[in-house]
């Protein structure tokens, strides 16, 4: 299995990481989601740090259900692509919030790097375990 170039775990790999990335993201996006017009409007300061000052509630409100609706589109692997689009628009936006306030690396470190991981997991696909994968046909494999 180590040097074989096996894919046999491939699809159920993607599928852990789908569900567990999925849990956790709606786990921390639904207080921000009922936490209302004052808890999305300071969500939506953060945007003020990519040069966006207007309607801090309704961005405010978009992170919150890009974190909790992304979530559940991971999970399921439905919209698998553009669900990881927004949450890695999201953590650009985190990262720069945290650079912005003084964090740095340090405090930055946990955006970007789900950053990375859902910017990986835009071209990689939801894998053969998905929704996507039965509406479309395909296995969900990786780009073509």
């Amino acid at each position: 299995m180590l040097c074989s170039g096996s894919d046999r775990f491939r699809d159920g790999g993607l599928l852990l990481l789908r569900v567990g990335l999925g849990l956790m993201f709606m786990y921390h996006g639904w207080p921000k989601v009922t936490g209302g017009v004052a808890a999305w409007t300071k969500l939506g300061m953060s945007m003020s740090f990519v040069g966006i000052g207007f309607l801090p509630p309704f961005w405010g409100f978009m992170a919150a259900a890009s974190e909790f609706g992304g979530g559940l589109l991971l999970i399921v692997g439905l919209f698998f692509r553009p669900a990881c689009l927004l949450l890695a628009v999201t953590m650009a936006v985190a990262v720069a919030m945290k650079f912005g306030t003084g964090a740095g690396l340090g405090g930055a470190s946990q955006a970007l790097e789900l950053g990375i991981v859902f910017v990986s997991l835009l071209f990689i696909g939801p894998g053969r375990y998905s929704f996507d994968a039965r509406l479309c046909g395909r296995r969900g494999r990786a780009l073509r």
